[in-house]
């Protein structure tokens, strides 16, 4: 099974020993950071330092004059990534032989939030998200799929993961985050999720609903859960394994008509967004450059792992990179496609601090390919300890 390893510019910039290092680990390709979002970043094996903050969300490389004429444009990179720091490390990557591809966050960026707060998702309570563009808005569609385009075809790059390519919702490991005091999980997720910005109202219009009269359905819907009830709406667990109600909980919360009118509409938002992209990024690409989304099997799940339809997104992309932390359940839906050409690529977290288990990892590996997986994935190798990084090479040296 090829398998990747995730790693950022900064990990390999200035530290001559970090590509041999990703070599020796016993994977084959590397995905590099080439447009990402705000973080801090533990660094533990570089010579000249131990934390990166990347103070908002930045392409890591020079952008071309495609840019120069758009209000909405990707923001370059501070010190943490100066120049084209995606080029520097990926051609001391190759140089160590292995293959790069490129790792693209999209609809994830607090900056552009914050300095046009138009784009933002805004929840039935008329608060933004100023780190979730809003996927329905035109001019937010044209600058992703741009930016798709851009940040996925680098110089020697051979495919790309397209990572938050969907909606984001009120989820979000935000700076200093305090949004736990009420247990808003699964169908209280949803609510708070829905956008009401004026694309979004105009699309409820389209499909038979009053936004003003969904708001408030809303806004009644969760009143009990900030006094304590659940938020799946008295539902503890959905068919699809979640706490908070699922599908069941929304419907259940909204009533049937109104639910699937949201979801269609969100839907339908998401997965043309997701055409235009791919498409974009083959126009851009050579032939044979592959194109993966970062994804969820069930549709109207927010966050970096888009919410998809597995039978639509096997028939856009190349495939798929699918969360497996904890269990390789998400893989089955799209397993159950029959597509044999499709990369079913299992992501597993080796970091032990983040909830990673390294030590499990040969027997999550078996058992991903059991269910289907052709690839594997690993995050983070930048991140990870030393004892981290040795548990996931003895792994692999077993598959």
């Amino acid at each position: 099974m090829k398998t990747s390893a995730f790693v950022y510019p900064w990990d390999v910039n200035g530290d001559p020993e970090a590509p041999g290092r990703l070599a020796a680990l016993g994977v084959e390709q590397v995905t590099l950071a080439a447009a990402y979002h705000s973080t801090r970043a533990l660094t533990p094996r570089h010579p000249r330092h131990r934390v990166v903050t990347a103070e908002h969300a930045a392409v890591l490389y020079p952008v071309d004059d495609r840019w120069e004429s758009r209000t909405l444009r990707p923001y370059p990179a501070g010190d943490w990534a100066p120049g084209d720091a995606y080029g520097e490390a990926a051609a001391a990557l190759a140089e160590a032989g292995l293959e790069v591809h490129t790792w693209v966050v999209l609809a994830h960026n607090s900056r552009l939030g914050a300095e046009h707060p138009d784009t933002s998702v805004v929840n039935a309570y008329g608060d933004r998200y100023p780190w979730a563009p809003c996927v329905a808005q035109p001019a937010t569609r044209a600058y992703l799929t741009e930016l798709a385009a851009e940040a996925a075809v680098r110089p020697g790059a051979r495919g790309t993961e397209l990572e938050s390519l969907g909606w984001y919702g009120l989820a979000h490991l935000h700076a200093h985050d305090k949004t736990a005091g009420v247990g808003l999980e699964g169908a209280g997720q949803y609510l708070m999720s829905l956008c009401f910005c004026p694309a979004c109202r105009a699309g409820y219009g389209e499909q038979g609903l009053d936004p003003e009269e969904l708001a408030r359905a809303v806004r009644s819907a969760l009143e009990p859960v900030w006094q304590g009830a659940p938020s799946g709406g008295g539902t503890a667990r959905s068919s699809e394994g979640e706490t908070g109600g699922g599908w069941a909980g929304v419907v259940k919360l909204l009533g049937e008509t109104r639910a699937d009118a949201t979801r269609a509409w969100r839907d339908h938002s998401a997965r043309t967004l997701q055409e235009a992209a791919v498409a974009a990024v083959r126009a851009a690409g050579p032939d044979g450059f592959q194109v993966l989304l970062h994804a969820d099997p069930v549709s109207y799940h927010c966050g970096a792992n888009a919410g998809v339809d597995p039978a639509h997104i096997l028939s856009v992309a190349d495939g798929v990179v699918v969360p497996c932390t904890g269990g390789s359940g998400p893989l089955t839906p799209f397993a159950e496609q029959g597509r044999p050409d499709a990369v079913l690529a299992a992501n597993f977290m080796i970091v032990s601090g983040m909830g990673g288990s390294p030590g499990t990892l040969g027997r999550d590996i078996a058992r991903a390919r059991d269910l289907g997986a052709t690839e594997l994935r690993l995050y983070h190798a930048g991140l990870a300890s030393d004892g981290d990084l040795a548990a996931a090479r003895s792994a692999l040296a077993g598959r």
